[in-house]
């Protein structure tokens, strides 16, 4: 399995939303209500907010074969020395195969000052934490998040570098 990170253009649109909205459905079902996951990705995946995304933020693909399989999305913060990762998602057959790790640590390197990774998990995403954890992060704070009207709870976590 050949894997290749690289930055998204505007032409991956439509692929980023393919993952995004199956990636979605398959972490957060029995976590959060169909209609609010629809919501969501309407919105956050929109054209729109995914050109906004490319001008403003780090967002790589991962691709097999030409086809994109996953991505991660790195919100830079004011303080340089700290990253907020806001998103990283993979087709479901595609994980536990070393790819988010290598989405995540392509992502890191663009950052060379950066000694503190932040992320927000929901705490019932027991494969997000447990990817998380297995890299290094830890929890920092845990609190109740009102997502469209849907109560989560949610754990803050950091990675030192």
């Amino acid at each position: 399995m050949n894997i290749n990170v690289r930055s998204m253009t505007k032409q991956d649109i439509q692929s980023v939303q393919r993952v995004a909205k199956t990636s979605w459905n398959t972490t957060y079902e029995g976590i959060i209500p169909v209609e609010i996951q629809e919501n969501f990705i309407h919105t956050a995946y929109s054209d729109e907010m995914l050109e906004k995304r490319l001008l403003n933020t780090v967002f790589l693909v991962a691709e097999i074969d030409g086809e994109i399989i996953g991505f991660v999305n790195f919100i830079p913060l004011k303080n340089e020395s700290k990253v907020e990762l806001g998103a990283i998602y993979l087709y479901k057959e595609y994980q536990e195969k070393g790819i988010g790790t290598a989405l995540l640590d392509e992502g890191i390197k663009l950052f060379p000052n950066v000694k503190k990774v932040y992320v927000n998990v929901e705490k019932e995403n027991e494969s997000g934490l447990s990817f998380y954890k297995a890299r290094g992060f830890v929890i920092e704070t845990e609190y109740d998040d009102l997502f469209d009207g849907h109560m989560l709870k949610t754990v803050r976590m950091i990675l030192h570098l």
